[in-house]
């Protein structure tokens, strides 16, 4: 919806019974309330200047690393600053792994240089490189098709392109083959493995990830090609002809630990403290991008609701927590942290949820078990349609990658539109230019109204799992 027209739709409560939202007389200030939250955070610019400040002052921002340490610090000043009453920092380790050098070129028939990065947690190559002929496979069940031995001594390339959704489907189904497309190349005799990098635009710029070695597989380097790249190599492998690629990638990585950190800021309930509502985002991005999309906006749009809430109306009558996680992008260390770290507040939670999906309006949301159906979720629903927002029939199951490490927990899925954001997803691009001031707006005010009606109701979502 063009944002003058939805300004002007909020000049007036949306319902279908009338102009006003149908809701229980004595939940009639609720509903008052989260209008005027939801006015106050489309006119408010704090997740915009928030998202720039962590992008400009702090930069790439991988985990253990003195940036993340720096942000962090940062992150709990602004959580006292903006009155929350309790605000502790919470370290926790972490393998060392930072990105380092990476380069790749064509030896043969064509010799030229290619654009490669190397994926999150990758070994390196040996010293001075590796140089093989390459096998390619347009579909990563190609590769699968593969039986063992049938890639002795080469290196695998998958140039697979991702379908852009604007739920962000054509990712979540190709995940597997970045995380898993280096063992699975090994366990066939590759000595290293390429990918078409998960990326829906058509740049230069590749994008990283994470992959995974499982204990039964030998580990051998992978990275990812920037998408052009990656069609170059299968038009030379049409011409006929063996193709040859030399390959170079020396991340940082040792057995040392390092330690990153968790922020956690609460709002402490008025009248049943021990109940938390909490909302989260990663502020660690990987070492090759400022992430402004992953995961800047998301932790400005956290931190953006919750100062909203307390500035309008004060402590809610539950527990509003925050939690800014230092390490999501390398396997969730930071969700496993913090449900150890705080094991003692199980059955606690009347919900948790996680902002990691970019600055766009959110799209759709889905609440626990039956909530949707039940008079929080109608309520919930007016409310929203207004910024464009919808609330899924189906339950949520996934509050983000660290919220799901908690167990028994009621999760909400908040998803944003999703159409554009895989475009720069984990690469270089990720820059503030990225972020739309209006749009971040939007999503603040989604957050606020989610956040202060879990945290003011008497709506228990523990009695909505299924």
């Amino acid at each position: 919806m063009p944002f003058k027209k939805l300004a002007a739709a909020l000049a007036f409560t949306v319902s279908s019974h009338g102009g006003v939202i149908a809701a229980p007389p004595d939940d009639q200030n609720l509903v008052e309330n989260a209008t005027a939250l939801r006015d106050a955070a489309l006119q408010d610019e704090g997740a915009y200047a928030l998202t720039e400040t962590i992008v400009t002052e702090f930069g790439p921002r991988p985990a253990g690393g003195a940036n993340l340490k720096r942000a962090s610090h940062w992150a709990a000043d602004e959580f006292k600053a903006m009155g929350f009453d309790k605000v502790s920092i919470e370290s926790f380790p972490v393998r060392k792994w930072f990105h380092g050098s990476d380069a790749a070129a064509v030896t043969a028939p064509y010799p030229q240089e290619l654009v490669v990065t190397t994926l999150g947690g990758s070994v390196a190559t040996p010293e001075g490189g590796l140089e093989a002929e390459i096998a390619l496979f347009k579909t990563f069940e190609e590769m699968l098709a593969a039986p063992a031995g049938a890639l002795d001594g080469k290196i695998a390339v998958v140039t697979q392109p991702m379908p852009k959704y604007d739920t962000g489907d054509g990712y979540f189904s190709m995940g597997r083959i970045r995380a898993t497309g280096a063992a699975e190349a090994a366990k066939r005799g590759a000595v290293a493995f390429l990918m078409r990098s998960l990326s829906t635009a058509i740049t230069r710029e590749p994008h990283t990830g994470a992959l995974y070695y499982p204990e039964d597989a030998p580990k051998i380097p992978g990275a990812a090609l920037a998408p052009p790249d990656a069609e170059l190599l299968e038009r030379m492998a049409q011409r006929g002809g063996p193709v040859r690629l030399r390959l170079e990638l020396s991340p940082l990585a040792g057995d040392s630990e390092l330690t990153s950190q968790n922020v956690v800021a609460d709002i402490t309930g008025s009248e049943k403290p021990e109940e938390i509502v909490l909302i989260g985002a990663h502020i660690d991005s990987w070492g090759t991008t400022p992430g402004a999309l992953d995961n800047a906006s998301g932790v400005a749009i956290v931190m953006s609701a919750a100062r909203l809430i307390k500035e309008t109306f004060g402590a809610p009558r539950r527990t509003i927590r925050v939690v800014i996680f230092g390490a999501e992008e390398f396997g969730g260390f930071s969700g496993r942290a913090y449900a150890k770290a705080h094991d003692d507040e199980r059955g606690a939670y009347i919900l948790a949820s996680e902002s990691d999906s970019g600055a766009a309006y959110v799209q759709e949301i889905k609440l626990p078990g039956t909530a949707a159906s039940a008079a929080f979720g109608r309520t919930f629903t007016a409310l929203i349609k207004p910024l464009g927002t919808s609330v899924s029939k189906e339950p949520s199951s996934y509050g983000g990658v660290d919220v799901n490490r908690l167990k028994d927990v009621p999760l909400v899925s908040v998803r944003a539109d999703l159409t554009d954001y895989f475009d720069v997803h984990h690469g270089a691009d990720d820059t503030l230019d990225k972020v739309d001031p209006q749009d971040i707006r939007r999503s603040v005010a989604t957050w606020a109204i989610l956040t202060y009606l879990a945290a003011e109701s008497d709506v228990d979502f523990r009695n909505h799992m299924e």
